[in-house]
């Protein structure tokens, strides 16, 4: 799994009148992030250059099956500079991945791609197109050779072609990359990625600090824009699958191959794949299915598919969401626990340089995308507006600490007396304010009426014994934030914290569900749950996430 360990001081400020505020958010904590790719290599040269592979592999999925596809990997296998950099110990980049390796690249450079056609031969020419960037090739030199395509110059069975691509200025943000040769067939098979260009420079209120921390964001802005700040990032790339074309394909490489194995004279030389009707059975987020997409970044029993999708955050956090439609349909995701505000649209902003209302983009319910479209959007959750003190304090418990209010309502560095800023050390939560970022009206709020445990009564609901509604790995029993509260309320027959069947009791958080509005796009193979699901994970301050894992 992928964690963070953040916090903001006036998020809500920052976001909603960046321009306004600017002069009381300096600081914002330094965060991990969960969109990890590969930078050009060398470095030391421009433009830098990636060595891509497309070829064959399989993809896993959650109800066993092993699908025959296709994919871009690196041709040298963890040849690869990872980004961040805290990857290298753990990352691969195998020739063949799904979805591709992420390319993580500056505004204003240029790069090179070098394609290796790895594909069977019957499959014919591949090709990669960089949408809103812009790309020279040189299709016929002798070195590399490349062919014209319809879309592009291709590579030939074996044979390489090398694009040069400028991100140039206005390019940052969010973009796809896939192939332009049979894209009805390619595409499907699995030839598809991103590319993540961070902009040239940060604004001037993106400063980040968090004592023993490291930033593992890409950046420290989407956009060069007091509006794009963000504390941790996650790259979401949807795709589908329908296993009968790929069937279709394995079936008719093993028939040729059987017929020249035979000795025939007239044996089939290319593939004839009938890619329509469309009926996908498998719905992917990041490659994988839910519950695999849960798995670590870079899992081993996921060997061709290295990127999960499992977002966390702590209270107050800006959230950028990095999504990619890729396949052919449409997916309408949704986001529990807030609206995502949508910044931008295949890297056009879609914020106000002068309306203060329209600062920071629009509020969306579902963050719709179409195939081949990117869009950049901040999600937030701080508890607000709940009406009960989330972290479980209670006006007689000892360990209580206290909230100050800021002038936005939240115990932050801003409040008088101020809080401190959580710090780490090996992992553990060394200094700070537990309670960092917590909204005061509710703090002693009670949720319950006649508790099972110690937490405060009087509140408009009564919650049962935890060991009724306890099932499985991911719930801690309570609907409360971090390990005091979790104690404090588990009744006369505890679950056993930190056992080895369930999480660490100071991980205990709340999770929110994102999903596909489609419902049949959140099962496998038309079972439930699966398909494009995963969960946000709100953790206590108290908990280090430590998304590098």
């Amino acid at each position: 799994m992928s964690y963070a360990t953040s916090n903001n001081v006036c998020a809500v400020s920052r976001l909603l009148a960046a321009g306004m505020a600017a002069g009381i958010c300096l600081l914002a904590a330094a965060t991990h992030a969960a969109a990890p790719g590969i930078t050009a290599t060398p470095a030391s040269t421009s433009p830098g250059v990636f060595n891509l592979n497309a070829g064959p592999a399989t993809s896993s999925q959650p109800d066993g099956e092993l699908i025959y596809s296709w994919g871009y990997g690196c041709s040298t296998v963890n040849s690869a500079t990872y980004s961040p950099a805290a990857f290298a110990t753990i990352g691969f980049c195998p020739s063949v991945q799904l979805p591709g390796p992420t390319l993580i690249v500056k505004e204003g450079t240029t790069f090179t791609v070098t394609l290796t056609n790895s594909l069977p031969k019957p499959a014919g020419n591949t090709s990669i197109l960089f949408p809103g960037l812009a790309v020279a090739t040189s299709c016929g030199a002798a070195t590399p050779v490349g062919v014209p395509g319809l879309l592009t110059c291709e590579a030939i069975p074996g044979g390489t072609v090398t694009y040069t691509v400028t991100a140039a200025m206005g390019t940052a943000g969010t973009h796809a990359y896939y192939s332009g040769t049979q894209p009805d067939l390619q595409i499907e098979m699995g030839l598809f990625g991103a590319v993540i260009v961070t902009p040239a420079t940060t604004p001037g209120n993106c400063t980040v600090t968090e004592p023993g921390r490291v930033d593992y964001r890409q950046a420290a802005a989407a956009y060069d824009h007091a509006a794009t700040c963000y504390d941790r990032e996650y790259l979401v790339q949807w795709s589908e699958m329908d296993p009968r074309i790929h069937q279709q394909v394995s079936d008719q490489l093993k028939q040729m191959a059987a017929c020249v194995a035979g000795g025939q004279f007239t044996c089939s030389t290319t593939l004839d794949v009938v890619t329509e009707p469309y009926h996908p059975n498998y719905f992917m987020i990041n490659g994988r299915s839910m519950p695999d997409n849960m798995d670590t970044n870079y899992a081993p029993n996921y060997p061709n598919q290295p990127y999960n999708a499992n977002p966390h955050m702590h209270p107050g956090d800006l959230v950028l969401v990095r999504y990619i439609g890729q396949g052919h349909w449409q997916h309408p995701f949704h986001e529990h626990g807030n609206h995502v505000r949508v910044l931008a649209r295949d890297a056009h902003l879609m914020v106000s340089q002068t309306n203060p209302l329209l600062l920071a983009g629009r509020m969306e319910f579902d963050t719709d995308t179409t195939p081949g479209q990117a869009a950049d959007g901040i999600f937030y959750w701080s508890g607000k507006g709940l009406g009960w003190d989330i972290f479980g304090h209670t006006s007689t418990n000892s360990g209580n600490p206290p909230c100050y209010p800021d002038v936005n309502g939240y115990y932050t560095t801003l409040s008088s007396p101020p809080a401190v800023i959580p710090s780490y050390t090996a992992g553990l939560m060394t200094g700070g304010t537990p309670n960092y970022y917590e909204w005061c009206a509710d703090h002693n709020v009670p949720l319950e009426v006649n508790p099972v445990g110690q937490v405060g009564s009087g509140g408009p609901m009564t919650l049962p014994d935890p060991l009724i509604v306890t099932n499985g790995l991911w719930y801690n029993g309570t609907p409360y934030l971090g390990s005091d509260a979790v104690l404090r309320s588990r009744g006369a027959t505890p679950l056993p914290p930190g056992s080895s069947l369930q999480n660490p009791v100071s991980e205990s958080g709340i999770a929110f569900m994102w999903h596909s509005h489609n419902e049949r796009e959140i099962t496998t193979n038309d079972v439930f749950p699966g398909g494009m699901l995963m969960m946000m994970l709100v953790d206590p301050y108290v908990w280090n996430i430590d998304e590098s894992l």
